[in-house]
């Protein structure tokens, strides 16, 4: 698999290498041993879920406070979704910076989502199903919602008329809001790994992978 980092410090865009055949094709969705030589991080997964929607379903921005903190691995097994992932994470040097990308059953690319990075998508086709792995369980009362069409995010969902979205999401509170309330990650918390591999880019010498 090709695991490359997004404009999101500590976020990966994953695509596998498929192999096919006159049968269909059969690839690798994941290693963690190669996910955690490059995040530095390890990661293993706890819960897994799934979400089916419809066409022009928007959700998110979704993250968990930390503790007890939420890295996620993001599939979509079946349809088309625009995916979007945010630098949540006080006083990051990209804080409300965001990279998103089309995840598909042709390509079968998966995102990484560190803790303390929000993430969300909009779904291009009915029936799209998301499949989420999660490096820890549900504890009720730490997910941290931010509503997706915050203007000052101004996040390009590129929907062509209004998506349909959960009562939680249209009422979340705004990226200002959010941060006022105390709930977000300090980038004083992220893995040193990634705080160094972005001072090495700002000076001009990203590692290569």
């Amino acid at each position: 698999m090709r695991v490359t980092e997004t404009e999101v410090p500590g976020a990966y865009l994953i695509t596998p290498e498929q192999l096919t055949d006159e049968r269909g094709s059969f690839h690798e969705a994941l290693r963690t041993v190669e996910l955690e030589e490059v995040t530095g991080e390890p990661f293993r997964p706890q819960q897994i879920n799934y979400s089916t929607s419809r066409r022009n379903t928007l959700r998110g921005i979704h993250s968990v406070t930390v503790p007890p903190g939420q890295a996620k691995l993001v599939t979509c097994v079946r349809g088309a979704a625009r995916d979007i992932v945010v630098d949540l994470r006080v006083n990051s040097p990209t804080f409300g910076h965001f990279d998103g990308t089309v995840l598909d059953t042709i390509t079968a690319r998966s995102v990484y989502v560190p803790e303390g990075v929000g993430h969300g998508f909009l779904t291009l086709t009915d029936d799209t199903c998301i499949c989420y792995v999660l490096s820890s369980a549900h504890v009720p009362g730490t997910q941290v919602d931010i509503n997706p069409l915050d203007p000052d995010l101004a996040l390009p969902w590129n929907f062509t008329e209004p998506p349909l979205m959960s009562h939680k999401d249209t009422t979340a509170r705004s990226l200002t809001e959010t941060l006022d309330a105390g709930l977000l990650m300090a980038w004083a918390a992220v893995p040193p790994a990634v705080r160094d591999r972005r001072r090495d880019d700002e000076h001009g010498h990203r590692p290569r992978r």
